[in-house]
């Protein structure tokens, strides 16, 4: 049984040059996600307006991310994506002018990566809705488990580099490395053939997006990905409490350290060795069922996560505790890099073409979202009754919220695959 990643997709030469380019623009764009919130802080001194930009990433993620996707219904998508990329790589060049020349403005800052948001919130589901155009069916669960690894990979090397490259060359340089970066990704969309709207609609208004809305609600197998996704990251991402983690039960001073450091790549390490091993994630047979299988994995991992912080200290020696909450992490990781394989699989196939866009729209604003609600519960929650109950409890909730979804929707565990298996109503 093949088990190394399923590499056929790169046999097709625009997907092939799409994934690579990829490579050098995810990296380049974790540059500037380190170097912003670094700037703000650097300009203000303040945690608070560090956390401000959250909100200033969030707004454009929701509104343009819905807009976005109508407009990958209705535009030739080629051209969309050309625009949404020259727009990110002009942002980023903006980037670089103000902290070349020392505008120390935080509203600017702030500003500029409402815009980038903007852009990037459009490119998505343009981007993930050109993907069936390209690639036959068969090898769509290859083609995302091979994207969701270089976002991975980009979400471990870029913060990495960007840590190491600030004090040699400074923030205005990493601006200026993620905008030649965009370079490649202009290159390889150049490249795309013409990608014309396959439907009827012409304009991308309310409309068009409650259209979108309207035809998600009569797909359950698509409903019941996102509730499971929703579920999963708001009761079961406890990444707002690594800085307390860190400091209080694993000793990292106040400032941070190499605790904070590995918590926050855990995930992603595990997303990456998922997407090695992913060889085997085309040949599922039933992919509704493997994924509430992940997603409860997943929440297993989390309270094996809140019990290694729970005990450390206790019957757990330090380092013992954090390898094994480092190990429950990164587990959870890979399993999640499968269900979202999946799901963006599920979303290619069960929409016709000219839905793809809108529903790739509300995908970002599930994905983008839902972590941002869980910040705020897990926050609360762990104010109440501390961090390990916090973590260990919404892992928990995500097992017993997971069945609930499968006894709701009993058609996403028979899903096996395809448009013609999701009992489409007529």
């Amino acid at each position: 049984m093949k088990v190394l990643a399923d590499t056929t997709p790169l046999r097709h030469p625009d997907f092939r040059r799409l994934w690579s380019s990829g490579i050098v623009t995810m990296i380049g764009a974790q540059l500037s996600i380190v170097a912003v919130p670094q700037q703000i802080f650097q300009i203000t001194g303040s945690s608070g307006y560090v956390g401000l930009a959250g909100l200033f990433g969030l707004a454009p993620l929701i509104v343009f991310g819905l807009w976005g996707g109508a407009l990958a219904d209705v535009m030739d998508r080629r051209t969309l994506m050309l625009v949404t990329n020259s727009g990110t790589g002009l942002t980023a060049l903006a980037f670089w002018v103000q902290a070349a020349v020392g505008v120390d403005n935080v509203w600017v800052v702030l500003g500029l990566f409402a815009v980038q948001q903007a852009f990037f919130a459009v490119n998505q589901p343009t981007r993930s809705a050109t993907i069936p155009r390209l690639l036959p069916e068969g090898q769509l669960a290859a083609a995302n488990s091979l994207s969701m690894t270089v976002m991975q990979f980009g979400a471990i090397a870029g913060p990495v580099l960007a840590g190491a490259l600030i004090p040699m060359i400074g923030l205005a340089t990493l601006y200026l490395i993620d905008a030649i970066a965009l370079l490649a990704t202009l290159w390889a969309v150049w490249q795309l053939p013409a990608l014309p709207p396959t439907g009827s609609v012409r304009k991308a208004g309310i409309r068009t997006v409650l259209d979108g809305f309207g035809y998600l609600a009569t797909q359950r197998v698509l409903l019941a990905s996102f509730a499971v996704d929703v579920i999963a990251m708001v009761f079961g991402m406890p990444r707002a409490l690594f800085p307390q983690i860190a400091h209080e039960t694993f000793g990292d001073p106040a400032t941070g350290g190499v605790a904070l450091g590995l918590l926050f790549a855990s995930m992603s390490v595990g997303a990456v060795l998922g997407g090695v091993f992913s060889g085997w994630i085309p040949r599922i047979r039933r992919p509704g069922r493997a994924v509430l299988v992940c997603i409860v994995l997943w929440g297993l991992a989390m309270v094996g996560f809140g019990v290694a912080v729970g005990y450390t200290g206790h019957a757990l020696g330090l380092g013992l505790g954090l390898w094994i909450a480092l190990a429950c992490s990164a587990f959870g990781g890979a399993v999640d890099m499968v269900s979202a394989a999946l799901r963006i699989t599920m979303l290619q196939t069960v929409a016709t073409d000219d839905m793809r866009g809108r529903l790739q729209g509300v995908f970002i604003v599930v994905v983008a979202g839902g972590p941002r609600i869980g910040d705020v519960a897990h926050g609360f929650a762990a104010a109440s009754l501390g961090t390990a109950v916090a973590a260990a409890g919404g892992g928990g909730l995500v097992v017993v919220g997971v069945l609930v979804a499968a006894l709701a929707f009993p058609a996403f565990a028979r899903y096996r695959g395809g448009r013609a298996h999701a009992e489409i109503p007529a």
